[in-house]
């Protein structure tokens, strides 16, 4: 019979593993190409593997809830034929070791030598600093607070040193607790677990907090000649491309420009390096079903049309909804941008998307009454006014700096070139 083994693939330049969160075949199921056989979780995204050949899936070597290195076969697919040939693609060279070649029993990684997921948001601590924890009373709410400086953040030895050390240096006469307050609840309280992508978008925003000095500044902005300009348009454009005309991809184009003009602002700090970034890769909060958000990513957006913006927009989000997005959809994000007036909200002070340094926030577009300067005086009308705002990292950039790109933004917006079409 002719063999195909099914990899682990590729998830993106930072993934070196996946969470096997759901096998969506068994043993002994007949599969066509591209069917997708397996759901599987990063710390970036969830994802769908398919097959990329029929037949019978005769092997399934993980179980769910198995943490699987990129590169590592996963199944096994009888493709039928009367020879014992293996048909595979190569797995790539630096994720797989010589003795796992060497006999099927060996693709399975072992428990002892990957590390354990066992924090709520799905960072992973290794043995030695898990026992650490333990025999100091460490829990696991203060181990998250820990910034590890090891590989990808991950928390060393070293780190928990420090920390113990902080720790017994607190104020003289006051005994700092081993452990964290947990708060009571009554019989009548529902108690829900977090899922998964809540406990990692907990662990982000923790993280976010620890690391910049958040700032956040506030404009108002005139929409009303992109109000009318949207009215005049958005009937004919859903009819043409079947796909809604909002404000996001205007706001979204309006935010390359500003970018552009002051670039400051799309920056990574590295220890005491600044890194400038070269490309304007818009990430966009999308909020899901669930209530939980993901951020796919508007890559060079700057070059793009509004129309390229507006379908980018509409097949980013109609992805993230339905679980479709891939690894790299949501990674190298140069600044971010939220839709607060998606729900009403008239402003906020949204979190830094790490390792980012500044996020976009606009708020809802409401009719109020606003003084205009003309030429015969000041007058009284009544206008759409929109409140954005601009949070930012203020360890790199200065209040200075954010007020110009705030200005850049208003500028962009407000002299919206109403003639264009879409």
């Amino acid at each position: 019979m002719s063999m195909f083994d099914i990899i682990m693939p590729k998830l993106g330049e930072s993934i070196i593993e996946a969470t096997i969160t759901k096998w969506l075949k068994k043993e002994g199921d007949a599969i066509v190409e591209d069917d997708a056989i397996v759901e599987i979780a990063t710390d970036k995204v969830d994802s769908e593997i398919p097959s990329p050949v029929a037949g019978i899936l005769v092997q399934l070597l993980f179980k769910e809830g198995d943490v699987v290195p990129v590169g590592q076969v996963i199944a096994r697919v009888n493709m039928g034929g009367g020879t014992n040939e293996i048909s595979k693609p190569e797995p790539p060279k630096e994720n797989i070791q010589p003795e796992e070649k060497a006999t099927p029993a060996a693709v399975k990684v072992t428990a002892s030598e990957q590390p354990e997921p066992v924090s709520p948001s799905g960072r992973f601590y290794s043995p030695l600093v898990k026992s650490m924890a333990r025999e100091e009373g460490i829990s696991m709410a203060a181990l998250e607070t820990i910034m590890g400086s090891g590989k990808e953040g991950r928390v060393t030895k070293e780190d928990v040193l420090k920390y113990l050390e902080a720790r017994k240096s607190s104020l003289p006469g006051v005994k700092v607790p081993k452990t964290e307050p947990v708060m009571d609840w009554s019989g009548d309280d529902t108690v829900i677990e977090m899922d998964r992508v809540r406990q990692l978008i907990a662990g982000h925003m923790i993280k976010s907090v620890q690391t910049s000095a958040h700032v956040t500044s506030f404009v108002e902005i005139d929409m009303t000649r992109i109000v009318r300009w949207r009215e005049k348009h958005k009937d004919a454009f859903r009819k043409r491309e079947k796909i809604k005309l909002t404000f996001t991809p205007v706001i979204l184009e309006a935010i390359a420009r500003a970018v552009k003009n002051i670039p400051g602002v799309i920056v990574s700090v590295d220890g005491n390096k600044i890194i400038q970034h070269k490309h304007i890769n818009i990430g966009m909060a999308v909020a899901l079903p669930n209530f939980n958000l993901i951020v796919p990513v508007i890559r060079d957006a700057d070059q793009k049309s509004l129309l390229g913006i507006t379908k980018t927009v509409n097949d980013l989000a109609e992805r993230a909804r339905n679980s479709k997005l891939v690894p790299d959809e949501i990674s190298g994000g140069t600044i971010s941008f939220t839709n607060l007036g998606s729900f009403g909200t008239l402003m906020g002070t949204p979190i830094i998307n790490q390792p980012q340094t500044a996020i976009v926030a606009a708020g809802a577009i409401k009719k109020r009454p606003v003084v205009l300067e003309t030429p015969e005086g000041d007058t009284i009308a009544i206008r759409h006014v929109m409140i954005a705002s601009l949070s930012y990292d203020h360890r790199v950039i200065d209040g200075a700096l954010a007020g110009r790109f705030l200005e850049r933004l208003t500028y962009h917006l407000e002299h919206f070139f109403t003639e264009q079409s879409i």
